[in-house]
């Protein structure tokens, strides 16, 4: 049931931050979802491998290239799915940030519901 709520805040996440960002669109909430769990495989996986990778320059840009990294895996989930788009690396960017402000709110509702 975590799971599953796990997903669906994702989503619900995701689709507030398209519907706060110019530029990115979503074509529902389903594509929302798949957006979510895209992008957590994404970060899972190849940013997983291109963090590690691009360490030395992460610790010198004090997590900067954590961040761009991220962003190119937001830049990665648009080209695999079309109903999710974003009209360039700069609204991608903003997207990155909203998107984890929004994930930081609503883990703190899910944290201090326990």
């Amino acid at each position: 049931m975590k799971f599953i709520t796990e997903i669906l805040l994702t989503g619900l996440a995701v689709a507030l931050a398209s519907y706060f960002v110019p530029g990115v669109q979503v074509n529902g909430f389903i594509t929302a979802i798949i957006v979510g769990v895209l992008l957590a495989l994404a970060n899972a996986t190849i940013g997983f491998v291109l963090r590690i990778l691009t360490f030395p320059i992460n610790v010198l840009s004090l997590g900067l290239m954590s961040f761009i990294i991220t962003v190119c895996m937001v830049l990665l989930v648009d080209n695999f799915l079309s109903g999710f788009s974003t009209s360039g690396f700069w609204s991608a960017m903003i997207f990155a940030l909203v998107l984890s402000f929004l994930k930081i709110i609503f883990g703190s509702f899910k944290s201090s519901g326990r």
